[in-house]
């Protein structure tokens, strides 16, 4: 593994480890009203074409960053919805 692969795998568990706690929270207090629905969509949505690309450029950061933020963002998305 390179030298820039392993830069991105650092960059891709620290900006995925971002959404873990807002997750948690979510789940202990069992409340997503501040949380934006449109946002979490657009994100999703997002997540889903940069799996693509990563797995057009065969880029095993990008894809594991953001097949496991795309898990954390699926779950705030059901987790909003049952919320409601």
């Amino acid at each position: 593994m390179d030298t820039i692969e392993i830069l991105g795998l650092v960059a891709a568990t620290l900006t995925t480890s971002a959404f873990v706690p807002q997750v948690y929270k979510a789940l202990k207090h069992k409340s997503t009203a501040d949380v934006s629905l449109t946002m979490y969509i657009v994100l999703l949505i997002g997540l889903i074409l940069w799996i693509f690309y990563g797995v057009y450029h065969n880029s095993l950061s990008i894809i594991l960053a953001n097949v496991i933020t795309g898990i954390l963002a699926l779950t705030m998305l059901i987790l909003k919805l049952k919320h409601k």
